[in-house]
C-alpha cells in the first residue's frame, strides 16, 4: 500500500498506524467521522465545508466533538497549508459487565480484559446500558474514553402515561364520562 493510499482512512486501526509514522492531514483529506487531535485532545469531525472563491485561499469550516467530554468545537482554516495531527483513537468491540459505584466494567471481546468507565465519561449512554450488552469502546493512547452504543438496543417499556383519546378531525381531547 503506498503512503497516498493510507491517508485515506476510516477512525479504526489505519488511524493508529498513520498518527505513529508522524503524518499530518491535508487540506484535501479530511473526512467525517477521523479523529484528530486539537489542543492535546482527541475529537471527531462531525461535518466540514469548503469554500473556494476566485483568486482566494479557500476557506474551511470544521465542526469538531471532543470525544472524551462530547463538546462540539467550531473552527475555521484559511489556505492550502492546513496541517491537522489524526489522534490515536482505537476502537475495539467490549462487552458491559457489571457497574461498582460510580464504575461501568467493560471486558475486550477479543483479549478478555477489563476496563473500567466512570459515570461522567458516559453521561447519555447510561439509560440505555444494560448487562452483556456489546458496545463499540474507544481507546485514545491505549486508555478506554468513551463507548459508543449500537445503532438499536432492546428495552422494555417499565412505565408509560395512561392513553388518551382523541378525535382525529378536530384534534381535540375526548374527555371520559
Amino acid at each position: 500500500m503506498s503512503a497516498r493510499q493510507t491517508r485515506f482512512f476510516d477512525c479504526g486501526l489505519r488511524m493508529t498506524r498513520l498518527w505513529r509514522s508522524g503524518m499530518s492531514i491535508g487540506y484535501g483529506d479530511l473526512r467525517k467521522g477521523m479523529a484528530i487531535d486539537l489542543d492535546g485532545e482527541p475529537h471527531i469531525v462531525v461535518e466540514y465545508e469548503s469554500r473556494k472563491m476566485q483568486q482566494r485561499a479557500p476557506v474551511m469550516r470544521v465542526r469538531f466533538r471532543a470525544i472524551r467530554s462530547g463538546r462540539v468545537v467550531d473552527k475555521t482554516f484559511n489556505g492550502y497549508d492546513v496541517k491537522l495531527t489524526p489522534a490515536a483513537v482505537e476502537r475495539r468491540n467490549a462487552q458491559f459487565i457489571y457497574e461498582e459505584d460510580d464504575l461501568y466494567y467493560f471486558m475486550d471481546d477479543e483479549t478478555y480484559d477489563q476496563f473500567p468507565l466512570s459515570k461522567d465519561s458516559m453521561p447519555d449512554a447510561l439509560p440505555f446500558l444494560i448487562e452483556q450488552m456489546t458496545v463499540e469502546m474507544v481507546f485514545y493512547e491505549d486508555n478506554p474514553i468513551a463507548i459508543e452504543l449500537p445503532i438499536t438496543v432492546e428495552l422494555e417499556v417499565t412505565d408509560s402515561p395512561p392513553s388518551l383519546k382523541v378525535d382525529t378531525r378536530s384534534g381535540e381531547y375526548l374527555s371520559r364520562v
